[in-house]
């Protein structure tokens, strides 16, 4: 964006074109006509004397310049500070081997459980405005994947690369929250929550998710809890004599944990067993 900062100064440019206009009529109006010099031999000019004929342009333009200057132009960007309401939000995302499970369908197609939260939570967040969010991933160790931001196409491009058994094979749901925890501390807001989406029993990390717990409603911060997945046995598909085949095994989700969780935050529990659920 250009603008001058001192635009009151450009008025002196009339005066300039005034004074030009003036002095030109002057010595328009005080020529004296003679007989013709013609048959006489031109006088040659040093250098000096062409220049100086000169002399009276670069007054001028070393006027307009000046009253240029003191006009002040500018040329950059106008930061503008924008208050907007909103809430803290940390996606708690579990990558388990457990997530492998098929027993989600997404337009008729069969999908693992981490695609089909992906694709949810994606919709979700390109839904926000003004929430600043932010991610962790879970396995059998937690990490912060990505800090709190508005920046929600950057956090959907991430989301779409997080991978299965990227932070271990099992569930360290304790740990997510506490990382979580630390995270929401990183910008103040009124209202911090947790999303919390798991398909499993917490048995790995360093913090169980009891004292995880008690830490986040001592900090009310709520912490929403979605079960994922159907209970008991959900197909697989698995490596074998002849190629790839589908099995059975039984997934262990500690739903009662995840209600409590939600109950001693003041928030919510959500069971997702299907695409409509989730």
């Amino acid at each position: 964006m250009f603008r001058f900062a001192s635009p009151l100064f450009l008025l002196l440019l009339f005066m300039v074109a005034l004074v030009w206009f003036l002095k030109l009529r002057k010595k328009s109006a005080g020529h004296i006509k003679v007989s013709s010099l013609k048959g006489v031999e031109p006088i040659s000019h040093s250098v000096m004397v062409t220049l100086s004929k000169f002399i009276p342009l670069f007054k001028i333009i070393s006027l307009i310049l000046l009253i240029l200057a003191l006009a002040r132009p500018q040329w950059g960007d106008k930061k503008i500070n924008v208050t907007t309401e909103g809430v803290n939000i940390i996606l708690a995302l579990d990558l388990s081997e457990s997530m492998r499970a098929l027993d989600f369908k997404k337009d008729k197609k069969i999908v693992t459980r981490l695609e089909a939260v992906k694709t949810v939570v994606r919709e979700f967040i390109m839904k926000r405005e003004g929430d600043r969010i932010g991610m962790v991933v879970f396995g059998s160790n937690a990490f912060t994947q990505f800090p709190l931001t508005r920046d929600y196409n950057t956090i959907a491009f991430i989301l779409d690369r997080l991978k299965i058994g990227a932070a271990g094979p099992r569930t360290a749901i304790g740990d997510a929250i506490g990382i979580s925890l630390k995270r929401l501390e990183d910008i103040q807001s009124k209202s911090n929550i947790i999303i919390l989406l798991t398909d499993g029993k917490s048995n790995s990390g360093e913090l169980s998710w009891q004292d995880a717990t008690k830490i986040a409603a001592e900090r009310k911060v709520k912490i929403y809890t979605i079960g994922v997945g159907t209970k008991g046995e959900a197909p697989f598909l698995v490596d074998g004599l002849f190629g790839k085949r589908y099995v059975y095994q039984k997934v262990d989700v500690d739903l009662d944990a995840l209600k409590t969780i939600a109950k001693e935050t003041q928030a919510d529990f959500f069971e997702a067993g299907s695409w409509a659920d989730l």
